[in-house]
């Protein structure tokens, strides 16, 4: 099928859906996660043509990316029912007011109508998204990247077979054939026929999507984290911090890609640093972190010099800048320069510092004493996510159910018309 033909299928599934109950949403959620499982061999093999396809093109750290295990489609299906177990927000009342006319104003939550996701190679995406806007009440139209498409097809062909067998219809989820930039063009294009386009990846991606989407975009930003270690820090904390912000997943936007030291603390932390993120884990057989280091940390310790854009490289792999500021202000100024507002992370045991870097730092996820990999929306309760929104309209941070609704006005009226008096001007502008 063309784009056009599946956006409009899409656009069939739009009343059924906006019509299903709680109970209809959870029960095709938990269909779909079963047809998920019982795939799981089919899903497994389509996964192997595309890691075989791209393997000696692409990073080990994004191979993993890409790459499906038993394990990871077990928690793909546990995330759909985890979705199927949230309060369903569509129809929540989010506020009332009571005219002295007797008219009753109601602000409900009400289905987007088609969500379109346009993401890379990281196909457990396809069922965050896919159970996430159904449980919303809308269809989604997937759009994935070129090297993720046989995974990606796999899974929407079992998601769609527990769909029908929940009695609710196939075009609530659809995949986009063609992976070629004409399609993603046409998402971002599709007015009348998409309601929200939601990018996922690179910054190249969403930054085009910013700039052509002509429908209503989430700006999903890339994750330049940044982990600052405070003056008051204490310094063991900090380094199991940053080696889990670092090297647990480098490949996520949530992962740490600066570490700012105070001076004070510098002679003594990056040692410890180094110690841990280089000399214990290439000790251990896995991969080192390469430090990036700005001139005052490589007078401490040995690494590679930092260039100007290391501080503003979202690098997804086992390489993390470094550099050491005068002060809890600078730390912060200098975030401000390079943050994309992702998710940004102080540690310390000073209450005043914390409550200042809190305050000042404009990111969507503000961290004191724990690692920037808890940005998720599994980790933040709200089952699983369609992304990480950097922006600050409509939605900012884990995009959960509540963030895939928009609202309408409903008023409730006995006859109440509007005229005389009260629907004239009372103070004239000129």
């Amino acid at each position: 099928m063309t784009t056009h033909e599946i956006l409009l299928a899409a656009q069939s599934a739009r009343q059924p859906l906006a019509l299903a109950d709680t109970d209809t949403k959870n029960r095709a959620l938990e269909a779909m996660a079963t047809a998920l499982t019982a795939a799981s061999d089919e899903i497994l093999a389509a996964n192997r043509k595309d890691l075989d396809a791209a393997r000696g093109k692409v990073s080990e750290v994004m191979l993993d990316r890409l790459a499906l295990t038993p394990l990871r489609l077990t928690d793909m299906a546990k995330g759909m029912r985890e979705v199927a177990a949230l309060p369903d927000p569509v129809g929540a009342l989010l506020r009332q007011i009571v005219r002295p006319n007797g008219l009753v104003i109601e602000k409900r939550a009400v289905p987007m109508g088609v969500i379109a996701i346009i993401y890379e190679s990281r196909p457990n995406v396809t069922s965050d998204a896919a159970a996430l806007a159904l449980k919303a009440g809308s269809a989604c139209v997937l759009r994935c990247g070129r090297d993720a498409w046989q995974s990606c097809h796999a899974i929407v062909q079992a998601l769609r077979r527990g769909l029908v067998s929940a009695g609710l219809p196939e075009t609530a989820v659809s995949l986009i054939e063609d992976t070629t930039h004409a399609s993603a063009n046409e998402l971002m294009t599709a007015d009348g026929l998409v309601d929200l386009l939601i990018p996922r990846g690179g910054a190249g991606l969403i930054s085009a999507c910013v700039r052509n989407a002509t429908v209503p975009c989430i700006q999903t930003g890339t994750g330049i984290c940044h982990v600052y270690v405070d003056a008051a820090a204490d310094l063991d904390m900090a380094v199991r911090i940053i080696e889990n912000a670092k090297t647990s997943r480098p490949s996520v936007c949530n992962a740490e890609e600066v570490c700012l030291v105070h001076r004070d603390v510098a002679d003594r932390f990056l040692p410890m640093l180094r110690a841990a993120l280089v000399d214990a884990r290439a000790a251990e057989g896995l991969t080192p972190v390469e430090l990036r280091l700005d001139e005052r940390a490589a007078a401490i310790i040995p690494g590679t010099p930092a260039s100007a854009q290391d501080f503003d490289t979202e690098f997804l792999n086992y390489i993390l800048a470094v550099g050491v500021v005068d002060s809890l202000d600078d730390a912060i100024a200098h975030i401000a320069a390079h943050s994309t507002h992702h998710s940004d992370a102080i540690v310390t045991a000073d209450d005043r510092a914390a409550a200042r870097f809190t305050a000042c730092v404009d990111s969507a996820a503000v961290y004191v004493n724990a690692s920037t990999r808890f940005t998720d929306g599994g980790e933040f309760g709200l089952g699983c996510e369609m992304g990480i929104s950097t922006q600050k309209l409509h939605a900012r941070g884990p995009m959960g159910l509540a963030e895939l609704c928009t609202y309408k006005y409903i008023i409730r009226g006995s006859g109440q018309t509007r005229g005389g008096a009260s629907a004239k001007l009372q103070t004239p502008c000129c």
